[in-house]
């Protein structure tokens, strides 16, 4: 019996199949990446809220685990929650949001006052040593008109705050609603990152566990250090009877965020008015208050509420920060740190299955030849 012969159209129809299934793979690679795309387009306007429903989700899903377990009842759990968080944040964040606003119109008249009336240059006077300043300052800069420029700024900015408040309050609605699922569907939501991740089960642990340090060390460790040290610096501002005292806290509090700047940036200059305007006593205070109470508080609070879990380089730490903020704007306080923390445990598990496909190899290669020894290379 003869074997029947291959026939010769079976090796163009073998390629014409591997030549559809490449097409058909190079068709499934840009679908993807463009609904990709699309979707990153109709993520990007509900990201702030979105970054700040998962880092409230991260920091206060110890709270719903306890509610959840003895309520037995998710979605009361998560409501509950989403209330004890709102009144947390919200509440006190729209209080000094209207005070803010009012402290800035009235601190930007008050110093619009001093300067146009000649206080400030009657206070240096008053210090022969720094009359050549006064000189130079009226020589280079017009004072008055500069001041009367960030008055009118102050006062636009505060008008556009009164005007986007409806905005803002958009935001925050939309912050707790998606913090609300969040936290009762945060299980459902792991299981699917988990089955759609190339990476095994270990490595996604690492990763979970990897970015909750991170947001913990970013809010309790960069946040709430900076809102105790701006809380502080106010609280010296009002008893020393310095104007608008919870502005010059806000700001204080919103420079201790950025690294390198700090409240020092605030509190010295207010010094040195006290010491031009007389007031010995209360600018050794404000410096003694300022120096070892307000800058020392961060070394104190830091290792106290973040201890080792923000594993990151001082350097690391500030471009990821700062970098966050000039990209994302507020949300990438956290988005940033994220970000760096996600891409660096990717590259270390990189290197981790490096590493074993590197060992695996040699041990088979020991297995095939037994005689053969493995040298540590010289070292340079």
């Amino acid at each position: 019996m003869k074997l029947r012969e291959a026939s010769p159209q079976a090796a163009p129809v073998a390629d014409n199949w591997v030549a559809r299934s490449h097409v058909q793979a190079l068709v499934l690679i840009v679908a993807t990446a463009v609904g990709i795309y699309v979707c990153c387009q109709l993520v990007l306007p509900f990201l702030p809220a979105l970054v700040w429903a998962l880092a409230l989700a991260v920091l206060f899903t110890p709270l719903h685990r306890r509610l959840e377990s003895k309520l037995k009842h998710p979605s009361l759990a998560a409501a509950i929650t989403v209330l004890i968080v709102g009144l947390i944040v919200a509440v006190p964040g729209i209080f000094v949001g209207q005070r803010l606003i009012m402290e800035s119109a009235r601190g930007a008249q008050i110093v619009q006052v001093k300067v146009e009336s000649g206080e400030w240059r009657r206070a240096i006077e008053a210090q022969p040593r720094l009359v050549p300043l006064e000189t130079w300052m009226e020589q280079e800069f017009d004072l008055p008109g500069a001041v009367r420029d960030l008055a009118s700024w102050l006062t636009k900015t505060a008008g556009s705050i009164v005007r986007g408040s409806v905005v803002q309050l958009l935001g925050f609605a939309l912050t707790f609603y998606l913090l609300f699922y969040f936290l009762r569907d945060r299980r459902a939501a792991l299981l699917s990152l988990r089955s759609m991740s190339p990476l095994s089960p270990e490595e996604m642990d690492r990763l979970f566990a990897r970015i909750g340090d991170t947001v913990f060390a970013t809010v309790y460790g960069t946040l709430a250090v900076a809102a105790v040290q701006g809380l502080l610096g106010g609280l010296m501002f009002w008893w020393l009877g310095l104007p608008t005292p919870l502005l010059w806290g806000v700001i204080m509090g919103l420079l201790a965020v950025v690294p390198v700047l700090g409240a020092f940036v605030v509190w010295i200059p207010a010094a040195i008015f006290l010491l031009l305007d007389g007031s010995w006593g209360k600018a050794l205070i404000l410096t003694a208050w300022g120096g070892v109470v307000v800058g020392g508080i961060d070394n104190l609070l830091y290792p106290m509420l973040v201890g080792g879990r923000l594993k990151m380089h001082t350097v690391l730490a500030f471009i990821s920060v700062v970098g966050g903020l000039m990209v994302f704007g507020p949300s990438g306080l956290v988005l940033g740190p994220v970000a760096l923390t996600i891409t660096t445990e990717i590259l270390a598990i990189w290197r981790n299955r490096n590493s074993a496909t590197t060992a695996a190899r040699v041990a088979d290669e020991q297995l095939a030849d037994p005689g053969s020894e493995v040298h540590d290379p010289a070292p340079v």
